[in-house]
């Protein structure tokens, strides 16, 4: 069994609306020293694979089919077995 963790955010091109609110939010409470946020989205799933390299592939699939908006946003991933 192994274990994906992604993190989703968006790329460096696109404005983060939700980022900049958070960072104008954080100001307005005296966190000034704070110069960018990014929000993102992040998952946690557990895969019955039968290798290292079939649960890649499945991970990349299912950023590219489902998690991950490729026009918006990039994701990265950590694996491990459990």
């Amino acid at each position: 069994m192994y274990l994906a963790k992604i993190y989703v955010s968006h790329k460096k091109s696109i404005l983060d609306p939700q980022g900049e609110a958070i960072k104008s939010a954080l100001h307005r409470l005296n966190y000034n020293d704070v110069n960018s946020i990014t929000q993102g989205k992040y998952f946690i799933t557990k895969l019955d694979s039968q290798s290292k390299s079939d649960a890649d592939q499945t991970v990349r699939s299912i950023c590219k089919d489902l998690l991950v908006n490729q026009n918006m946003e990039t994701y990265q991933y950590e694996l491990k077995e459990v």
